[in-house]
């Protein structure tokens, strides 16, 4: 298991795309265990759902609300996985500040403002103003303003510490104690025998005292006036670290309309984006996102594809080299798991055996690059990643079961979402192959009509309310009828040539049954889509597959919906999530505990949670495009729109998005009617 924090090679076994790692199983259940043995004590991972957090990857800082790096818990200034500085603690005058507010600057940053009385005015009032701004790469700026109508002499001492532990161990409580300090040039150093950090000081301190990690300044203010004093903490003795962020292939797009919390929601999805890119070290201009900060800080094949998908309003970029990390990966040989790409196992809940990203991402890499195709990837890239691609397809042609259906695990389950999947790839990959005048199209369109009969035939369970879709079928056929947020993938078709949505899994009424099923309470939690419905054996309000909200999963339920035209299904899904963003400071965190939403109530975090998480913000970005509807056909020069009737969030404009490489602006109405404001010269409006 990659430890957390760390940033896996991407030939190595990739970070397991699921939230708390020390919770969920990355293989088979174990056996049960002889009577009377204990069961071992999982460690348990700490909870960060209160803490502030600034990434711009591979730096990462966790701070408590009030600012001060205690030594304690989880906080403190890392990079690449390791913790640089765990304690920093300010002191004005010989008193803590009282803190006041702590809060988010943007994706990489933040300020923790807090007050000193020193005692020389009568009162309750404070006379000095701290404000700390504190940023991924390592850097802190302290700023002391003095409030009192009289020249003032402070002692300012700051209380440094760190173990240099990873991160991994950190999370399951053996980072170890303190290291011994020296004194640097204008701070102090610390070392192991494979790791070093110091932090400087700007101005450099009066003092420094090695055996107290301690730096002091004396400042003078005057009535009103400031000083500053900037921390610098690298794993070098250089003056400042790089912040180890790469060239940003996303376009910097906005959001504006009469809903001011979308323009809000979408900015910091994108900006938590570009804070979570990562430089693949085999290929260092290539880049992908990381699934999520603090615990999976690395390479996740399925998630970062689900990303990439997301984000191709945003250009083609992500898309194109996260595809060539992902074929650098894939099994080379002809056995049966040749042309998969490969990915750990994940949880699926109490009701199902653990299921395996790999297969997962092998299905999705063919329909992210024929969608990327319609949204107009360079043809150069496109022939790059074809064979890929073709390879991929040639694995799912193998790995399909003599029913038709894919086993995932082989032997186990047929998952519904995997058939869905498996389903896309097929009729997407139909598609890419015929636009690419490559052979095989035709048998791909014929076996996605094969899966198509069989799925309706197998997976449906009728009943007095409609019916439903079954969670999956096992080894011998007999269906699990739970409810789940899966069943949301089965309306995710894709797109296809000519701006036109590819054919699902499901027919017309049963679309309209499913619709029906995730927009009624049981599913819709009013924050967004449960992962479980409500009675179901095994709910969990908490449970990551088995009742929590996933964002992403909630995003593709309202696309989906919208796409298929059920407008009051999605709309009320989308104002749900919309407000749960509103509630998080529009970072979404991965998962939150699906607690029916009542009058004056807020959603609930899931302490394990990864916030942010690379899902929940392409979350933000698709639910948003999905309004506008936007159908493009790069290669044909042809772009549609589709918008949700009855414009659920009143007008709104999106601009700055890319469409054959070009800028691309779209405004919908207040009445829902779409219109292109900007695009390329070469595109026309399709039907």
């Amino acid at each position: 298991m990659p430890r957390p924090g760390h940033e896996p090679r991407p030939r190595r076994r990739p970070a397991e795309p699921t939230g708390a790692q020390t919770r969920r199983h990355m293989s088979h259940p174990a056996p049960p265990r002889p009577p009377g043995v204990p069961a071992a004590r999982r460690s348990e991972l700490p909870p960060v759902h209160g803490a502030v957090i600034c990434v711009a990857a591979p730096c990462l800082v966790i701070s408590p609300e009030h600012g001060q790096l205690t030594g304690q818990g989880i906080d403190g200034i890392y990079r690449s996985g390791r913790r640089l500085l765990s304690r920093c603690v300010l002191r004005v005058g010989g008193r803590d500040p009282v803190a006041v507010q702590g809060r988010s600057l943007g994706s990489d940053r933040a300020a923790f403002t807090a007050t000193v009385r020193t005692g020389a005015e009568p009162g309750p009032d404070p006379d000095i103003g701290v404000e700390r701004v504190r940023h991924a790469d390592g850097t802190e700026r302290i700023t002391l303003r003095s409030f009192s109508a009289r020249p003032l002499r402070l002692p300012v001492e700051v209380l440094l510490g760190t173990d240099l532990a990873e991160l991994a161990a950190v999370a399951a409580g053996r980072a170890g104690p303190e290291l011994p300090a020296g004194v640097h040039a204008a701070g102090l150093r610390w070392s192991t025998g494979e790791a070093q950090t110091v932090t400087a000081a700007e101005p450099p301190p009066d003092d420094a005292l090695a055996s107290a990690g301690l730096l002091r300044w004396q400042l003078e203010l005057g009535p009103g006036e400031s000083r500053t004093i900037e921390l610098r903490t690298t794993q070098d003795r250089v003056v400042r670290a790089s912040a180890g962020q790469v060239a940003n292939p996303l376009a910097d797009a906005r959001a504006e309309g009469d809903d001011p919390r979308a323009e809000a929601w979408f900015r910091r999805s994108i900006e938590d984006l570009g804070a979570l890119l990562l430089r693949d070290p085999e290929a260092p201009g290539d880049a992908f996102v990381a699934a999520g900060a603090p615990w999976r800080l690395g390479l996740a094949p399925a998630e970062s594809l689900w990303v990439a998908r997301m984000a191709l309003p945003l250009g083609t970029g992500l898309a194109a080299a996260t595809l060539r990390i992902l074929a650098r990966t894939q099994t080379d040989g002809r056995g049966p798991d040749a042309g998969k790409i490969p990915g750990p196992l994940r949880g699926a809940g109490p009701q199902l055996p653990p299921g395996c990203t790999g297969t997962e991402a092998t299905l999705a890499f063919p329909a992210v690059l024929a969608e990327a195709r319609l949204w107009g990837m360079p043809e150069e890239e496109l022939a790059r990643l074809l064979p890929a691609a073709e390879r991929c397809l040639d694995w799912l042609r193998g790995a399909l079961g003599e029913d038709g259906l894919l086993a995932d695990p082989d032997p186990g389950p047929r998952r519904c979402e995997t058939q869905a999947h498996a389903h896309r790839a097929a009729v997407l990959g139909a598609d890419l192959l015929a636009g690419c005048g490559r052979p095989g199209a035709e048998e791909w369109r014929e076996r996605a009509a094969a899966l198509r009969e069989r799925f309706r035939a197998g997976f449906w369970i009728d009943g007095p309310d409609g019916g439903r879709p079954a969670s999956a079928l096992h080894p011998d056929g007999r269906p699990l009828p739970r409810l789940t947020g899966a069943a949301a993938h089965l309306l995710d078709t894709g797109l296809i040539g000519g701006g036109r949505t590819a054919p699902g899994l499901l027919d017309r009424a049963r679309s309209e049954q499913l619709a029906r099923l995730l927009g009624a309470p049981a599913m819709d939690s009013g924050w967004g889509l449960r992962s479980m419905a409500v009675r179901e054996p095994g709910h969990n309000p908490f449970g990551h597959r088995s009742g929590a909200v996933r964002a992403y999963e909630s995003a593709v339920a309202v696309a989906g919906l919208a796409q298929a035209g059920f407008e009051k299904e999605a709309a009320g899904l989308l104002r749900g999530l919309l407000d749960a963003a509103e509630a998080f400071g529009y970072r979404l965190p991965e998962m939150f505990a699906a607690e029916q939403r009542t009058t004056g109530s807020a959603p609930v975090p899931h302490p394990a949670a990864c916030r942010p998480a690379a899902v929940a913000a392409a979350a933000g970005v698709h639910v948003l495009t999905a309004l506008a509807g936007i159908r493009p056909d790069a290669p044909s020069g042809t772009v549609a729109l589709a918008p949700l009737p009855g414009a659920p969030l009143g007008a709104l404009r999106l601009a700055g998005l890319r469409v054959s490489g070009e800028p691309f602006a779209v405004r919908i109405s207040r009445l829902g009617l779409g219109m292109v404001e900007e695009a390329a010269d070469a595109l026309q409006l399709g039907g």
